[in-house]
């Protein structure tokens, strides 16, 4: 599985966040694809103010504070369907 968590440079929030899903890899088996927003124009525009964000398969599960609780009650979802 991948887990795409949109960021940006010099970003505290992005790197709690990035944080938060490498200890979750302890747990999950799933490689963490971070995009810079500012690599490309359309998602600039459309995450400027949620940054960051985490995608699961395809569903924007969390931006902004990410919560480990959060993200962790998703992965067992997807790991069960």
């Amino acid at each position: 599985m991948i887990i795409n968590l949109y960021s940006k440079t010099n970003c505290p929030l992005c790197d709690k966040a990035k944080q938060v899903l490498q200890e979750l890899q302890k747990e999950f088996s799933f490689q963490i694809n971070e995009i810079d927003i500012y690599q490309d124009d359309v998602l600039l525009e459309k995450y400027q103010l949620m940054i960051p964000v985490v995608e699961i398969d395809g569903e924007e599960v969390a931006f902004g504070i990410v919560q480990k609780d959060v993200i962790k009650k998703r992965l067992l979802e997807v790991g069960n369907s």
